[in-house]
């Protein structure tokens, strides 16, 4: 099963009941959405039922997070990220999304929905009416309001029962156990006192380290009475039991703690540690004392650490923001925040041709919701800087998936912002490539010219080299490879690119030896670029290189090594997350396993291509040349095991689950002697 989950958080405790009608309304409804209060536990409920879902009937699983999206344009290519679907089309996202989906049993999880409620709505009855078996659950602190939406409340723990359970098993995390009867009887306390909230009681847990159970009771009680906490508006009784909890623990902090938390609300997503020390750090949060306040948020629960992020539930984090704002920090802690990662893209950029390629493209992909409200913040505060900073992230999202924000953001800045031609350039060029891989090549053309005419204006030839890749690279695809080649002649023989653009011309020209027919310099060419890459470390150029060597040695009868470079290719366009990459590679490879007589694995191979060639949008594209070579891998393999067996093959393939399968095709040890690096 096709699947993306976010990570167990902690144990779950209760609910048996709230399930087990969760489950059962899974199966008699389309659209079921969980609603109830911030911190009553309406996320952990839907995961937890979700983690049931192997013993469902559903091809495939699909978790979107959208509480960081309050700002963020392109809702329906959020929601499509996180269904896996690295959309190249000029499409609307949600048209994409629903044809993705299609008439696969898929359960789409939308968390967290408050806040784009009419986005929310408006995608979902489109997506209901469009695929047939597609089986929606929100959560949401609000219903959506579409028809035939089943509201499921959730509602607290029960204190005598499950919430008793939950405050004594997070206090046995921390290290606290209840030593006599005075003890239970004051976590009985706690858990009325609270109304069984699962994220006040958790907060409670965490003030354990500061007072014991009979004086947490006792000081809940007080404030309870008293109506709650300072800054807070007050509600209902559950409501107010939360927010007197966050209050408290926010009152336990210390000062650099209750510093440190407000500052770290101005991230949407999980962050690393260095991007907090860059951020949060200032006036009394120096290196050492903003590692010791972190150190206390992660003990008092405030946040969680691990895997080298850091964690703040989002209605903690909305806690925190108000306090930023109270303090009059926000305006300057955004400005940090996006001055970090305007400077976390260029360190990315320049780092491309070398060792830092892979861990630039993982890390711009883990922090794209920051990235995105960077940009916005910086469009209102320093729009030069926004334009530069889009045009130096537009080649990583074009090669990750995120053309269609790649593309929003490039059209819209540029539109709006004057800037000094080197920037300008940049971004024309970074809009053309994400023209050109959605094959709008008429205007990927256009910007390629004028991204030339700026850069030579700004003197700056690594800018005129890439706007000469660009132009090759639609020269290729309209197959005129012999133009290209002379394009990427011109450029080299002027000396004028940098490490990355000279690379990317270098391929380019082998791309137009081997599609005009001279594939013994090319294969050279090719082999000397791929050595290069190798020994700096880098990915992209390197996959590109393979592919061509793979295409040639196809030519050439030299199916192992053609499996081998095609299965090279495919680790590296899997260390960046290109899928765009990874369905040409898997092309590739089936032809390969044609030409080894592997009729069966070469069905599976093209089967697992269709697969992520659905996750972008297009039918089957590339260079003209790799269309004869497919259609002929396919007879081969049809000849080799029969129609009816190519055709189970097939089906199982795009069926199964993409990236465990793409590992099982990696992992055979037939070519092992055609291994690379």
């Amino acid at each position: 099963m096709d699947s993306w989950m976010p990570p167990a958080q902690g144990s779950f405790v209760g609910r048996t009941g709230e399930i087990d009608e969760l489950v059962t309304g899974l199966r008699t409804h389309r659209l079921v959405t969980l609603v109830g209060g911030g911190g009553v536990g309406k996320s952990r409920l839907a995961a937890q039922t979700v983690r049931r879902v192997p013993d469902e009937p559903y091809d495939a699983v699909y978790w979107a997070p959208l509480w960081s999206l309050s700002g963020r344009p392109l809702f329906a290519a959020a929601v499509a990220d996180a269904c896996g679907l690295s959309d190249h089309s000029t499409r609307d996202q949600g048209e994409a999304l629903g044809s993705w989906i299609g008439g696969r049993r898929v359960l789409l999880v939308l968390d967290s929905c408050e806040h784009v409620r009419q986005e929310c709505a408006a995608l979902v009855e489109a997506l209901l009416a469009h695929c047939p078996r597609l089986v929606v659950l929100a959560t949401s602190r609000e219903t959506l309001g579409v028809r035939g939406e089943r509201v499921q409340r959730v509602h607290p723990l029960d204190p005598e029962t499950d919430g008793l359970e939950l405050l004594t098993e997070r206090a046995g995390a921390v290290g606290v156990r209840w030593t006599g009867p005075a003890d239970r009887a004051a976590a009985a306390a706690v858990c009325r006192w609270l109304e069984g909230v699962p994220l006040a009681l958790e907060l409670a847990a965490g003030m354990l380290g500061e007072h014991g159970v009979g004086e947490l009771a006792a000081g809940l009680g007080r404030r309870l009475e008293l109506g709650g906490s300072r800054g807070m508006s007050v509600g209902p009784a559950r409501h107010r039991a939360l927010v007197t909890t966050i209050g408290w623990s926010h009152e336990l902090c210390s000062p650099a703690e209750r510093l440190l938390w407000a500052r770290m609300s101005v991230f949407r997503s999980d962050p690393a540690p260095d991007a907090v020390l860059d951020v949060c750090a200032g006036g009394p949060l120096g290196p050492g004392a903003l590692a010791d306040a972190l150190a206390g948020l992660q003990d008092k629960s405030i946040v969680t650490v691990g895997n080298g992020r850091v964690r703040m539930l989002d209605t903690v984090r909305e806690y925190g923001a108000m306090w930023l704002a109270e303090i009059g920090e926000s305006g300057a802690v955004a400005d940090r925040h996006a001055g970090y990662f305007s400077r976390a893209t260029a360190a990315a950029d320049e780092a491309w041709w070398g060792r830092g390629q892979q861990r630039a493209y993982a890390g711009l992909a883990h922090s794209h919701d920051d990235l995105c409200a960077a940009l916005e913040h910086l469009l209102l505060t320093a729009p030069e800087e926004a334009l530069a900073m889009v045009g130096r992230l537009g080649f990583f999202w074009a090669c990750c998936g995120h053309l269609h924000e790649a593309g929003h953001y490039l059209d819209e800045f540029l539109q709006l912002v004057t800037a000094p031609a080197a920037v300008q350039a940049k971004a024309l060029w970074s809009l053309g490539v994400v023209r050109c891989l959605q094959g709008s090549y008429d205007l990927a053309q256009r910007l390629s010219r004028e991204a030339r005419v700026v850069a030579e204006v700004a003197g700056e030839g690594a800018l005129v080299a890439d706007a000469a890749y660009l132009h090759g690279l639609v020269l290729l695809l309209r197959g005129k490879p012999l133009t290209a080649l002379h394009e990427a002649d011109r450029v080299l023989a002027a000396s004028i690119a940098g490490p990355a653009s000279g690379a990317r011309c270098r391929l380019l020209r082998v791309f137009g030896l081997t599609g005009s027919g001279f594939l013994a310099q090319a294969r050279t060419e090719a082999e000397a670029l791929r050595a290069d890459s190798v020994a700096v470390g880098e990915y992209w150029a390197r996959s590109y290189a393979d592919y061509q060597l793979a295409v040639i040695a196809l030519h050439e009868e030299r199916a192992a090594d053609a499996a081998g470079h095609a299965r090279s290719m495919l680790r590296g366009k899997r260390a960046i997350g290109d899928a765009f990459g990874l369905a040409l590679g898997l092309d590739l490879l089936a032809v390969a396993f044609a030409d080894q007589g592997r009729g069966e694995l070469s069905a599976g191979a093209y089967g697992l291509g269709h697969r992520f060639w659905q996750m972008v949008g297009h039918p089957q594209r590339g260079t003209p040349e790799l269309g004869a070579l497919r259609e002929q891998g396919e007879r081969s393999a049809r000849s080799q095991v029969g129609d009816a067996a190519y055709e189970r093959a097939y089906q199982r393939a795009t069926a199964a689950e993409p990236h465990r399968t793409l590992d099982g095709m990696l992992a055979d040890p037939v070519d092992g002697r055609a291994r690379r690096a």
